[in-house]
C-alpha cells in the first residue's frame, strides 16, 4: 500500500464485509424455508409409498408375513392380468391419439379467424371432472338409440341403407295355416288360382303397426290369379271379432312381402297393400306361400359400445374427448414460438404444405410433443374414474385397469396386501417415464 501510494497509484476499493444472517448460515435459512414443503412431501408422498411397500409383504389381515406371495398374485390373478393388458392398450393408444388430434387442431386452426373460438370449444371438456365426463359418456354409449347419441347416429346411418321390418314380433296365432320356416312362415298347403288365401298373424301391438296400415279387407277371388289377405288377426274386447276372418277393427299388414315357392324356388312375389290384400299371378298356382324372414327382422339397435369387446376403446374415446384440448393448447403454444422464416423458406424452396408440416413443423415441435405425450402417459397409468363410471357391471372386468383393480382388491375384496403390491407395480411403471421426462428437461436446460 505504501509503495502504491508513493508511486501515485490510487488505492483499490475495500473488500466488502460478509453479512451474517440473523438466523445463522445460508444453509440453515434454506432448510427453514424448505421444511414445510419437506414435511408435506414426507407425509403425503414418502410415507404412503413406504407403507405400501411394507404392507405389500403382509397377508390380508396384516399380522402375518406373506413374503412375495402378493407379487406372485399379480401374475396369476386373471383380473390383474386383464388390467395390466388394458393398461398397455391405454398407454399406447390414448396419449398417441390425444397428441395427434391436438397437433392437427393446433395446426389447422392457426391461420383461421375463428381458431380461438374452436380451441375454446375443444378445451372446454378439461373444465369437466372425470366423474361428470363418465356420466355424460355413459349416456352417449347407451344401447337404446332413443337415449344414446352414438347409437342414434349409427342406427340412422344403418337404416338409411337397410330398413328394418315393422313386424319383428309377428307370428301365427291359433288355427293358423302358417308354420315356421327359416325365420319366416310358410303355408301348410299349396294354393290355387281363382281362390283366396288368408294369412293371419298376431303379436304386433296396435301402436307399432305401420302408419299406412288400413282396415283389413277380405280379398275377392279373381280368375287365373291368387288373391288373399294378411292382417293382424286380433280384436280388442270381450269375444268381439271372428278368428281367421278380417274384422272391421283389424288392420292389414301393409308392405308385408309374400313369395310363392315351388320346389324351393320363388316363382312369384308381391307386397301386401295398405289394407293387407295381395295378388299373385297364375304362375303361383300349386305353390306354397311364404312370408320370408325379412318381414320379421328385428330393428337394428346399433353397436354394443359398452360390451366386452368394445368397452375399452369406448372409454379411451371419452378420455381423448377430454384431453385432446389439453394437448392442443400446449402444442399451439409451441407452434407460436416456431420461427416463421423457416416455414416461409421451406415454401420458397418448393415444399408443399404437407412437406412443410412433416419435415419442418413436426421436428421443431418435437420437444413439445414429447412433453405432451409423456404427461399423458403418466396420466393414463392412473386412470380410474372413467373406467369405473362408464363401464357397466357386466363388462367392467373386461375394461379393468390397474388403478381400478387396486381399488377393488383393497376395498371390495378385502385384500390390502395385493392392493399394495399393485400400487408398488404402478410406481415401478411410472418411474421410467418420470426419469425420461427429468432427463429431457435437463437437456433442455443445458441448451
Amino acid at each position: 500500500m505504501a509503495s502504491a501510494a508513493a508511486a501515485g497509484t490510487p488505492p483499490g476499493p475495500a473488500a466488502p464485509r460478509s453479512r451474517r444472517s440473523v438466523t445463522g448460515t445460508r444453509k440453515t435459512v434454506a432448510a427453514l424455508f424448505l421444511l414445510p414443503a419437506l414435511v408435506l412431501l414426507g407425509a403425503l408422498v414418502v410415507y404412503p409409498i413406504g407403507y405400501s411397500l411394507i404392507r405389500s409383504f403382509y397377508n390380508a389381515s396384516g399380522d402375518g408375513f406373506a413374503g412375495v406371495d402378493n407379487y406372485k398374485t399379480l401374475f396369476t390373478d386373471d383380473g390383474i392380468r386383464t388390467a395390466l393388458k388394458n393398461n398397455v392398450i391405454w398407454v399406447v393408444f390414448a396419449p398417441m391419439v390425444s397428441t395427434a388430434l391436438g397437433l392437427i387442431f393446433a395446426v389447422l386452426t392457426e391461420r383461421v379467424r375463428w381458431g380461438t373460438a374452436f380451441k375454446l370449444v375443444v378445451f372446454m371438456p378439461m373444465a369437466i371432472s372425470m366423474l361428470a365426463a363418465g356420466i355424460i359418456f355413459r349416456l352417449v354409449y347407451d344401447q337404446d338409440p332413443h337415449r344414446g347419441v352414438a347409437n342414434a347416429v349409427w342406427v340412422g346411418v344403418h337404416d338409411t341403407f337397410a330398413q328394418s321390418s315393422a313386424f319383428p314380433k309377428a307370428h301365427p296365432g291359433r288355427e293358423s295355416p302358417l308354420v315356421a320356416q327359416n325365420g319366416g312362415f310358410i303355408t301348410r298347403a299349396t294354393v290355387h288360382a281363382g281362390r283366396t288365401v288368408t294369412l293371419p298373424l298376431v303379436g304386433v301391438a296396435p301402436d307399432q303397426m305401420p302408419g299406412s296400415a288400413k282396415k283389413a279387407v277380405a280379398a275377392e277371388p279373381e280368375p287365373g290369379k291368387i288373391t288373399g289377405t294378411t292382417w293382424q288377426d286380433f280384436t280388442r274386447g270381450k269375444g268381439v271379432g271372428r278368428l281367421g276372418v278380417p274384422d272391421p277393427s283389424e288392420l292389414g299388414y301393409a308392405g308385408m312381402r309374400i313369395e310363392a315357392v315351388k320346389d324351393g324356388k320363388v316363382v312369384a312375389a308381391t307386397k301386401a297393400a295398405d289394407d293387407g290384400t295381395f295378388t299373385l299371378p297364375a304362375s303361383a298356382d300349386g305353390a306354397r306361400l311364404r312370408l320370408p324372414a325379412s318381414n320379421f327382422r328385428a330393428p337394428y339397435n346399433g353397436v354394443e359400445w359398452l360390451g366386452p369387446s368394445l368397452v375399452t376403446p369406448a372409454v379411451i374415446g371419452a378420455y381423448v374427448w377430454m384431453w385432446a384440448g389439453f394437448a392442443m393448447v400446449l402444442i399451439a403454444a409451441g407452434l407460436a414460438s416456431v420461427p416463421r422464416e423457416l416455414l416461409e423458406a421451406a415454401r420458397v424452396d418448393g415444399a408443399n404444405e404437407w412437406q412443410v408440416f412433416r419435415k419442418v413443423t413436426v421436428p421443431l415441435l418435437a420437444p413439445v410433443l414429447a412433453v405432451v405425450t409423456v404427461t399423458l402417459m403418466i396420466n393414463v397409468l392412473k386412470v380410474f374414474d372413467l373406467v369405473y363410471i362408464i363401464a357397466p357391471g357386466s363388462s367392467q372386468a373386461d375394461a379393468n385397469v390397474l388403478a381400478l383393480e387396486l381399488y377393488r382388491k383393497g376395498f371390495a375384496e378385502g385384500q390390502p396386501g395385493v392392493a399394495s403390491a399393485i400400487a408398488v407395480l404402478l410406481l415401478v411403471l411410472v418411474i421410467p417415464v418420470v426419469l425420461f421426462n427429468v432427463r429431457r428437461l435437463r437437456r433442455e436446460v443445458r441448451r
